[in-house]
C-alpha cells in the first residue's frame, strides 16, 4: 500500500510531543477482585537512572535502562502482578496490581493485605522518601445492603471511624479511615457489583489514589506556613516601626534606608523560598477538588462522604496557606511602598542640597567676577603707571638731548591716551583667550 502524501506544512517541533501528551499516562485497567499496593515517593535529587536501577532488580527486567523511563510512564507485566511507574514533577508513583483469589474472601483481611506480590525489601528500598502509601482492596459485593457494606468495611479496615460513600451515584462504594497503619500503609476498600468493567475499576482506583496523593502533596504547604508565621509577624512589626520613624522623622534617612533594605532582602528571600510551594499547594488542591467532583459521591447512612471529610479537614489548611501567601505578597508590596516613600524623601532632600550648592556656586561666581573686574582695573592702572613712567624717562632723555619739551606737561597729557590704549589691549587679549 502506497502511503498517502503529506498534505500539510512542516510540523511544529513540539506538535507530536504535545499531541501525544494526552496518551502519556493511559488509564488503568483492573480485573476484580484485585489488590493495589500504591507508593508515592518524593523524587527530589533522585535520577531516572536510580529508579531504573531499582526496577531492574525485579525479575526479568535486567535490560531496563534510564531511556525506558524518558516518557515518565512505564507499565511492566510480571508473573502474577503488574507494576506501573509514573514520574511527576515532585514525586514518583509505583502501583502494583495483583489479583485476589476467591478464597481471599474468607481469609482474614490482614492476611490478604500482607500478601505482597513484590519482595518487601524491594518495596522498602524504593529511591526517595514516602509521601503516600495505600493498599486498596477492590472486591465484589451487593451495593443494595448498606449495613452489610459497613460491616465489610469495618472488617477490612479494622476501625470504627470509617469514611465512605457510593461512587458514580451508585455504581460502586468506597471506604477508608484516612489513617496510617503500623506497616505504614493506609487502607481503602472498594466494593463493586459483578460485571463491573475493567476500565471502570481502573478509573475508580486511579481517582482514589490520586485523591490521596494530591491531598498529601497539597498539605506540604501547611508546615511551611506554620514556620513562616512568626517570621512574617516579626517582619510586619519591623516595617511598622520603620514607617512610624519615617513619619515622625526621628531617624536619619541613611539609618532608615539600611534597615529597610535589610527588611526588603529578608522578605524577598521568603518569597523566593516559598512561592513555589504556595503555588504548588494551590495546584494540588485544585486537583483534589476535581477528583472529588469526579467521584460523584452519594451519601451512605451512618458515615460522611470522602468529599465532606476533605472539606472539613483539608479546606481550613488550604485557606491558611492561601492567606499566608497573600500575607507575604501584601508585605512585599508594603515594603516596596515604604521604600518608595523613603526614596522620595531622600530625593527631595538631595534636590534641596543641590539647590543650595548651586546657589553657593552662583554667589561664588559672582564674587569671582567682581574680583576679576577689580583685578583687571588694578592691572590696567599698574600697567599704565609703568608706561607713563617710561614716557617720563623718555621726555627727560629728550631734554638732555636738547629738545625743548616740558616733561611733566608731556607726560600728563599722555596719561589718558595710555590708559585708553592699555584698556583696549587688555580687552583684545581677553577676547582672544575666550
Amino acid at each position: 500500500m502506497v502511503p498517502a502524501p503529506h498534505l500539510l506544512p512542516p510540523d511544529d517541533a513540539l506538535r507530536r510531543q504535545l499531541h501525544d501528551e494526552v496518551h502519556a499516562r493511559p488509564s488503568a485497567s483492573l480485573q476484580l477482585p484485585a489488590l493495589v499496593t500504591f507508593v508515592a515517593v518524593l523524587n527530589t535529587d533522585i535520577s531516572r537512572e536510580q529508579e531504573a536501577a531499582h526496577l531492574r532488580a525485579l525479575p526479568g527486567q535486567a535490560a531496563l535502562t534510564a531511556d525506558s523511563l524518558e516518557g515518565n510512564f512505564l507499565r511492566l507485566q510480571m508473573e502474577g502482578y503488574a507494576l506501573k511507574w509514573e514520574r511527576h514533577t515532585e514525586f514518583t508513583r509505583y502501583s502494583i496490581v495483583q489479583p485476589l483469589a476467591a478464597s481471599d474472601s474468607v481469609r482474614q483481611p490482614a492476611e490478604v493485605l500482607a500478601t505482597l506480590a513484590v519482595p518487601a525489601q524491594w518495596l522498602r528500598t524504593i529511591p526517595g522518601a514516602t509521601v503516600a502509601a495505600v493498599q486498596l482492596a477492590m472486591v465484589h459485593g451487593d451495593l443494595e445492603q448498606g449495613g452489610v457494606l459497613m460491616e465489610l468495611a469495618q472488617k477490612w479496615l479494622g476501625g470504627a471511624d470509617i469514611v465512605g460513600s457510593q461512587l458514580g451515584h451508585g455504581h460502586s462504594a468506597a471506604f477508608t479511615e484516612f489513617k496510617i497503619g503500623v506497616d505504614g500503609f493506609e487502607r481503602m476498600l472498594v466494593v463493586a457489583p459483578l460485571g463491573t468493567s475493567q476500565a471502570r475499576a481502573g478509573r475508580i482506583s486511579q481517582r482514589l489514589l490520586e485523591l490521596e496523593t494530591y491531598r498529601l502533596m497539597a498539605l506540604r504547604g501547611l508546615p511551611v506556613v506554620k514556620a513562616l508565621g512568626p517570621e512574617l509577624a516579626q517582619a510586619e512589626t519591623a516595617l511598622a516601626d520603620i514607617t512610624a520613624r519615617l513619619e515622625g522623622n526621628t531617624a536619619s534617612d541613611q539609618q532608615l534606608l539600611d534597615q529597610l533594605v535589610a527588611l526588603a532582602a529578608r522578605v524577598e528571600r521568603y518569597v523566593a523560598l516559598h512561592s513555589y510551594r504556595f503555588s504548588a499547594t494551590q495546584a494540588y488542591n485544585t486537583l483534589v477538588v476535581q477528583r472529588i467532583a469526579e467521584l460523584r459521591e452519594k451519601v451512605m447512612p451512618g458515615t460522611q462522604t470522602i468529599g465532606e471529610f476533605m472539606q472539613r479537614r483539608l479546606s481550613p489548611a488550604m485557606a491558611t496557606v492561601a492567606a499566608t501567601a497573600q500575607r507575604l505578597a501584601t508585605l512585599s508590596e508594603r515594603v516596596s511602598r515604604t521604600s518608595a516613600l523613603l526614596r522620595t524623601r531622600v530625593d527631595i532632600a538631595t534636590e534641596q542640597q543641590n539647590q543650595q550648592l548651586l546657589e553657593k556656586l552662583s554667589r561664588g561666581q559672582e564674587l569671582q567676577l567682581r574680583l576679576q573686574t577689580t583685578v583687571e582695573g588694578l592691572s590696567i592702572a599698574a600697567i599704565s603707571y609703568y608706561v607713563v613712567s617710561l614716557l617720563h624717562y623718555a621726555a627727560k632723555a629728550m631734554i638732555a638731548a636738547g629738545v625743548p619739551i616740558n616733561p611733566e606737561i608731556a607726560v600728563g597729557a599722555s596719561v589718558p591716551f595710555v590708559l585708553w590704549g592699555v584698556w583696549r589691549i587688555t580687552r583684545k587679549v581677553q577676547a582672544a583667550m575666550n
